[in-house]
């Protein structure tokens, strides 16, 4: 257990976040890892590429058809995946009824207390990204997850959301041993996109871990519910995959207590790059405009 890492992707809904997450541990355990991955969202979609099926039945779900938690067994809510890759999903309530992140802590302890954690290298947490609600915090709040690998894009929302979760992080870094590991820039091919990802980095005094480019491979193996790595092996995004799980593999002990910065210093980065105008920049091109339609 003291070799155990827990990480956990975080990410702004959307993102590619789940997608990310399961091809790196598809890669993880080519290189000999052992793996659990604890889905934290709600959906319960975090591991149906490594089951290559829809959807796993979740604790949450299955403890209210039992009667409760202490009515399961282990077997009950673990599937085993792509290459011996275990896999849960914690659930959570119907929309607009509950608290997901409950039953995120009460998944959470049900394994640890049932020995799903024995024998692996990484429990991996994958969780919904808007960590405003404290739910969503959970497996930084009760100290599980310790290494945050945060999926963004260029896109100013994602930056926004990658900024944000690097709040909750710091609210936590103290009293526990929560740390940033990194970015991961999903790409979505806008303007700049690396060199954003690169200055957001170096503004929450982390590192941009890798840049995942665009390939519509990734959809293609999506389709079949599987990840890129089971799916064509031998392509090119499938390496980039590899080359993630070898950084995030050799990132272990170098996370750090992020820096968020405020909105304003958000959109300055924003302005600076050229991706967003400044009021009167906006203002002169809407009179250009009409000067030149009069």
């Amino acid at each position: 257990m003291s070799d155990l890492r827990q990480i956990a992707f975080y990410g702004k809904g959307g993102i590619g976040k789940s997608t990310t997450s399961q091809n790196t541990l598809a890669a993880l355990v080519e290189m000999d890892q052992k793996i659990l991955i604890v889905g934290c969202d709600p959906k319960a979609d975090s591991t149906r590429l490594i089951l290559n099926t829809k959807m796993q039945d979740t604790v949450i779900q299955m403890a209210a058809e039992m009667g409760s938690v202490e009515d399961l067994e282990l077997e009950d809510v673990m599937k085993v995946g792509y290459k011996g890759i275990k896999c849960t999903e914690a659930g959570g309530p119907e929309p607009g009824v509950g608290c997901a992140g409950r039953g995120v802590i009460t998944a959470i302890n049900f394994l640890e207390e049932n020995g799903a954690y024995d024998d692996v290298d990484y429990v991996s947490y994958d969780v919904l990204g808007d960590v405003v609600c404290g739910g969503f915090a959970m497996p930084i709040r009760e100290n599980k997850a310790q290494e945050i690998y945060i999926v963004m894009s260029g896109e100013m929302m994602a930056l926004y959301a990658a900024n944000n979760i690097s709040k909750g992080i710091l609210k936590y870094a103290n009293s526990g041993g929560v740390r940033l590991g990194g970015l991961i820039c999903n790409e979505r091919q806008t303007d700049r996109e690396i060199d954003l990802s690169e200055e957001l980095a170096k503004k929450l005094g982390t590192q941009l871990i890798h840049f995942v480019p665009r390939d519509n491979v990734v959809q293609h193996a999506e389709l079949r519910r599987q990840t890129v790595i089971q799916y064509s092996p031998d392509c090119k995004q499938a390496q980039e995959y590899r080359t993630l799980a070898e950084k995030v593999h050799a990132n272990s002990g170098k996370g750090v207590v992020p820096t968020p910065v405020t909105m304003e210093e958000l959109e300055e980065m924003l302005l600076d790059f050229g991706i967003m105008q400044s009021e009167e920049d906006r203002l002169a091109a809407i009179a250009a405009e009409e000067a030149k339609s009069a």
